[in-house]
């Protein structure tokens, strides 16, 4: 493994190391479940079966990337916790867009360097707490060639490696601001992630509860809904589970 991998972070977050586990998030349910507290991030020098929305698979280099979920007791309400996908994919954006140009948000969970997945971000809800689940490729210097196309890291962009422990605190430090946008100062958010999203002005296919769905994306809605124009009109999607842009 790299000598950069993470020993502390920043207040108010605490740090938890674990050498190996299956995924970050399912350790960081399970300390949640045993009491601990808001703003423990779990970090994984390994992590064998990490996953996305709908159980998607991640590929992460231990020995290069970032894998980690954040514990959070949020006090707004529930209704509300979706918005932390976008206040984390937001922080991510924020995170690498201090080092490279063109980092962009394909809503509602990925992050995009260069026109490629940099970043997965992904959300669950236990009782009283969620975890976030933040994969990000660092210092990977190559993919497997099924992912070569469409997955890059800042390292292949940037051309030259970055300290691991500085990304992370960057980004949980902007993760702490955001994370308390999604209530009263939420269009502060919202303008954020509609400067990067990276589906506004594009056609694109959509797999939804209510069946496959094609239009134009027109930006997103008051609530961080995608807002997609039809033939029919204009639809607000709450949640979809694949979005692609035609051609993509």
């Amino acid at each position: 493994m790299g000598d950069d991998f993470p020993t502390s972070v920043p207040a108010p977050f605490t740090l938890c190391v674990r050498d190996e586990v299956g995924s970050t998030n399912d350790e960081a349910r399970g300390l949640a479940e045993r009491g601990a507290e808001d703003g423990t991030v779990v970090l994984a020098r390994r992590q064998t079966t990490g996953r996305g929305r709908r159980g998607a698979g991640w590929f992460a280099d231990a020995a290069d990337g970032l894998a980690f979920s954040v514990v959070l007791r949020p006090h707004e309400s529930k209704a509300l916790w979706p918005r932390l996908a976008l206040a984390a994919g937001l922080a991510v954006a924020e995170a690498v867009g201090t080092r490279l140009p063109l980092v962009g948000i394909k809503w509602p969970n990925d992050v995009w360097l260069g026109g490629r997945k940099v970043a997965g971000v992904l959300v669950e809800a236990g009782g009283d707490f969620a975890v976030v689940g933040i994969g990000l490729n660092v210092n990977v210097a190559a993919f497997p060639a099924e992912l070569a196309g469409i997955a890059t890291s800042i390292r292949i962009e940037l051309g030259a490696r970055v300290d691991r422990g500085d990304v992370l605190t960057d980004l949980l430090w902007r993760f702490d601001l955001r994370r308390r946008q999604i209530d009263g100062d939420f269009n502060e958010l919202l303008d954020g992630v509609r400067e990067r999203c990276v589906l506004t002005g594009h056609e694109v296919t959509m797999a939804t509860a209510g069946g496959p769905r094609q239009g134009r994306i027109e930006g997103l809605g008051p609530g961080g809904e995608l807002l997609l124009r039809t033939a029919a009109g204009v639809a607000r999607i709450i949640q979809a589970d694949e979005v692609r842009l035609v051609g993509e």
